[in-house]
């Protein structure tokens, strides 16, 4: 399949340029020309966008979006949220993950995302014993065929219900794993991601509580080349827990102890000290930020300044997937900065710098390297972008990064217009292809699901 499009400016890795055409062929660029008049049957178009890459999701999470929003007999806190998720998940089986993924995903893709690291550990059946192969990943790839979005598979590995190796609780009997049961689920996931044209296949260590220190060791190696990524620092009783165990805060001892490198997500990294940003940055690893979720778990505010003076890498996700909004996402990360602050503009870095330019550039980059696939509108690149509606209210007159500016911090999802996924169009007029038999779909699993 070929196609050829015409854009009056596009941002491209080099920055922003006008009069683009991209030539798409076997669903990746295959040639970019700058400069020049459209062609005889380009599709044209004002501006492109390159799609983001949304680095952290549990897909499942997506089906109680909005029911954990009453206050409890006790003080509220992500402890108290993680009882209600685990009360949701017992009657999910895979058919009912895929409905929901399929909804969530169609959500991103409406939203920006054009591929999703999928943090899956919703592995066994209710009663917590193994479905045949790996049912539930299949799921998972299934709702990304059946939508278009890139997918990242990390499946994860959970054995524990706390640090030191703590027995896991009977909320946890659907994700727990030996080792070697493990192996046999990542390689039987790894086969059903084939039916993928760009699937990427890595690994998830849960948190340091749910894994010891063999175990991390043993999953580093077992994920070869693929994308590694792990909850780290995303609460205070986690620290405290962490140093009760070992001496050491949750990110001090994950960056001494485990060769932590470039293919490194560490998700969150809420709460670690300026030496651990340091060294953090100094890794190459990647943080994993979700701000929308850590807004809506109390969570707190990850130290962004000191990181990014310090080269620090960061990429967004939804997480909970509560709401799904890539706009919205760097939005409140700007926004949850400048409270933290007192002060604007915290990412711009630089006077007279654009806050959206550099929010969708760093996540844009810090993304694709924590999903182990290559991103942006390139040539070689898979053809995943996103164009705007230049008539929204918010867009009135503009060019070059104030697109990004009055996207992110204006008009939000409602000014995306189209969305391609490997050369195909699977968003138009904002909405997915299919978005009315997910949709309906979804409503019949959910109404199922909470009666």
């Amino acid at each position: 399949m070929s196609a050829s499009l015409h854009f009056a400016e596009a941002l491209l890795p080099s920055g922003w340029a006008r009069d683009v055409r991209i030539e798409i062929t076997g669903g990746r660029i295959g040639r970019i020309e700058t400069g020049v008049p459209a062609q005889s049957g380009d599709q044209r178009h004002t501006v492109a966008l390159p799609g983001l890459p949304n680095l952290h999701s549990h897909a499942f999470q997506r089906g109680m979006a909005g029911l954990a929003e009453r206050r409890g007999a006790s003080a509220d806190s992500f402890w108290t949220w993680r009882e209600a998720m685990y009360r949701f998940v017992d009657r999910i089986g895979p058919d009912d993950l895929q409905a929901i993924a399929a909804m969530a995903y169609t959500e991103m893709l409406e939203g920006g995302f054009a591929r999703v690291g999928e943090f899956h550990y919703l592995h066994h059946a209710p009663d917590g014993s193994a479905y045949a192969g790996a049912a539930m990943a299949e799921a998972i790839t299934a709702a990304a065929a059946e939508t278009g979005i890139g997918l990242t598979l990390l499946p994860v590995f959970y054995a524990h219900s706390g640090f030191g190796g703590q027995a896991a609780g009977p909320g946890q009997r659907r994700f727990v794993c030996g080792l070697d049961q493990f192996a046999r689920l990542r390689e039987a996931s790894g086969t059903g991601l084939a039916v993928l044209p760009d699937g990427v296949l890595g690994l998830a260590p849960h948190s340091l509580r749910a894994v010891t220190p063999d175990e991390l060791s043993n999953l580093s190696a077992m994920a070869g080349t693929g994308p590694i990524h792990i909850h780290v620092a995303e609460q205070q009783g986690e620290v405290s827990d962490c140093l009760a165990w070992s001496g050491a805060r949750p990110a001090e001892w994950l960056l001494g102890n485990a060769a932590v490198g470039s293919r490194w997500c560490l998700i969150h990294a809420t709460h670690i000290t300026a030496q651990e940003s340091d060294e953090l940055a100094a890794s190459g690893a990647v943080a994993g930020l979700c701000p929308i979720t850590e807004a809506n778990l109390g969570d707190g505010l990850f130290p962004a300044p000191r990181f990014i003076a310090a080269g620090g890498r960061w990429g967004i996700g939804s997480d909970s997937n509560v709401k799904i909004d890539a706009a919205e996402e760097l939005r409140w990360l700007e926004y949850g900065q400048r409270l933290g602050t007192q002060a604007r503009n915290v990412f711009a870095g630089e006077p007279g710098a654009s806050t959206g330019g550099a929010l969708y550039s760093a996540a844009l980059s810090g993304g694709a390297q924590a999903l182990g696939a290559p991103m942006g509108l390139a040539t070689g690149n898979s053809a995943d972008f996103l164009t705007l509606d230049a008539e929204h209210p918010s867009l009135i007159a503009a060019s070059g990064d104030g697109w990004l500016d009055r996207l992110i911090f204006a008009a939000g999802r409602s000014a995306i217009d189209g969305v391609w996924r490997q050369g195909v169009q699977v968003v138009a007029g904002g909405r997915h292809r299919d978005r009315e038999t997910i949709a309906a779909r979804y409503r019949t699993v959910l109404a199922k699901l909470l009666a």
